[in-house]
């Protein structure tokens, strides 16, 4: 069998030999044999593919007990080590969705002068209509809506007392409709009122594990909106006549999504598809900033809505010419129309100038 120095094996893989002797020494990739005078490795030709997929899972940032469950993997099956590699970069890529999301706060936080003029100066308001239908099959509504002058929320309680549950995280964050909140400082208020909402939430709860809530709410700061986000409940961006979900469903069917195990399509018709990974007591949520525009119509719903009603009748009927008000209620009647599985609540405001 050829054999190779690690010298010239380091060249061929592009690992460096003092990169070798560690992987040696992790059990990552032994040499195939090893001098018993000198102590001078040597590696076999075959061992090559072995090396480039850990040079390369390396160059992708992979700490090295994760790469070696993909080695391990691709030895039995490389479908379930491409598996884990998509399920890896998918977790990147939300965290730094994250990070880009701070920065982008950061840095104008940290360039606008909060004595001088700036964005807020030029001060934009809101249209807006919430409410929340219990359906046509379930007994109660457990879900809450609301909107308000800087405030827009919605929550898709569960459990025994799921309606006192999503009540009570709305209802903690009310107080915020009536503050002054300053653009720069308005993601630390949020954060300190979701955990207002969380021990709210845990107070109904009394300590049982089957009673929570879903919550998606925006802030109103008279030039951005900051999101807080948590759950399946969804908010949706219409601009410039485009569509966008601006949230990412927290549920066990979307992880699967996100790891490449289910494609879209089966996650729709998934028998767990309501089955949450997060939930407001739970975890922690998702927190950013939205610069809005004049023009922009923004919804919020519970999973009542977009469960029946297909996004293109959604995107159809936020894009018609009607009032929040009117728009709310056409979105409702068309989730009852589709049968009405489900507790159904919709907020919708407009980006309007003065």
């Amino acid at each position: 069998m050829a054999m190779l120095t690690i010298g010239a094996f380091a060249n061929a893989c592009r690992l460096s030999p003092k990169a070798l002797r560690l992987y040696d020494e992790l059990d990552l990739l032994r040499p195939a044999r090893v001098d018993p005078d000198t102590g001078y490795r040597y590696y076999a030709a075959g061992q090559l593919e072995r090396a480039r997929l850990v040079a390369w899972l390396r160059r992708l940032g992979m700490p090295l007990a994760e790469i070696r469950r993909v080695c391990l993997l691709h030895d039995r099956d490389s479908t379930a080590a491409a598996r884990e590699v998509r399920a890896y970069w998918a977790r990147v890529e939300a965290e730094t969705a994250v990070r880009r999301d701070l920065a982008a706060f950061l840095v104008d936080h940290l360039t606008t002068d909060p004595q001088g003029p700036g964005k807020d100066t030029a001060m934009l308001e809101l249209r807006y209509s919430a409410h929340s239908d219990i359906g046509r099959v379930r007994p109660a509504n457990q879900d809450t809506a609301y909107a308000g002058t800087r405030l827009l929320a919605v929550a898709d309680g569960y459990g025994p007392a799921g309606a006192p549950a999503s009540s009570a995280a709305v209802e903690a964050l009310r107080f915020l409709d009536t503050d002054e909140v300053p653009a720069g400082g308005v993601l630390n208020v949020l954060a300190d009122a979701v955990r207002g909402a969380q021990q709210a939430v845990r107070d109904v709860a009394d300590g049982s594990d089957d009673i929570g809530t879903t919550l998606t709410a925006l802030l109103w700061t008279g030039s951005r909106l900051a999101l807080v986000h948590i759950g399946d409940s969804r908010a949706y961006l219409l601009r410039d006549g485009e569509l966008f979900r601006i949230t990412h469903d927290h549920t066990m069917v979307q992880s699967m999504v996100d790891e490449g195990r289910l494609t879209a399509e089966e996650a729709r018709s998934h028998p767990q598809r309501a089955l949450l990974a997060k939930a407001l007591t739970t975890a922690e949520p998702d927190l950013r900033l939205h610069d809005a525009h004049p023009g922009d119509r923004y919804l919020l719903c519970s999973d009542g809505l977009y469960g029946v009603v297909p996004e293109r009748r959604v995107h159809e009927l936020l894009a018609s010419p009607a009032s929040p008000d009117e728009t709310v209620r056409a979105l409702v009647g068309a989730a009852n129309a589709a049968g009405g599985p489900d507790n159904v609540s919709c907020v919708v405001a407009d980006v309007v100038e003065p």
